[in-house]
């Protein structure tokens, strides 16, 4: 298996490791002002001129970040769905995004095993019932819609 980012390579095989999420944005100061209120810390915010801005920010504990601007995609604002966010405590986690203003879904489950159908269809209302790994989810968007998903895996 490939070492996740921080971690050490024991030999010469190459690797590699899932860096940065490009989202497409239509308000930079806006999804800026988003992260920042979900908890993202901010690592960068360079302007060059009017034509192109990078805002890089990381999840809290995470080696993978994201990064929108002006010129950084063509994809159209809003259309990135699926991003996942791992958690330990589902809850925990969606109390604390409503705390600080974000609107996140009901916690659910769904019953077409491990993962889920992006469909909404198998989902079930709570987390699952005997809490494993990979099971319970909650969904929220940022302001252009671009979709995230809170998996909760209790027991890495």
């Amino acid at each position: 298996m490939a070492p996740f980012h921080g971690e050490t390579q024991e030999s010469d095989d190459k690797w590699i490791s899932r860096e940065v999420l490009v989202l497409p944005v239509s308000d930079v100061d806006r999804a800026k002002a988003f992260y920042q209120a979900v908890g993202f810390r901010l690592d960068a915010d360079h302007v060059t001129d009017e034509t192109y801005r990078v805002v890089h920010m990381t999840p809290p504990g995470s080696p993978c970040s994201v990064l929108f601007g002006t010129g950084v995609t063509l994809a159209a604002p809003g259309s990135s769905k699926g991003l996942h966010l791992v958690v330990s405590d589902i809850h925990e986690a969606r109390d604390e995004l409503v705390g600080r203003g974000v609107e996140v879904g009901e916690v659910y489950h769904d019953t077409s095993d491990i993962f889920h159908r992006c469909t909404g269809e198998k989902w079930i209302s709570g987390p699952d019932p005997q809490r494993r790994n990979y099971r319970t989810y909650a969904d929220f968007t940022d302001p252009d819609g671009n979709g995230w998903v809170l998996q909760e895996v209790p027991n890495p």
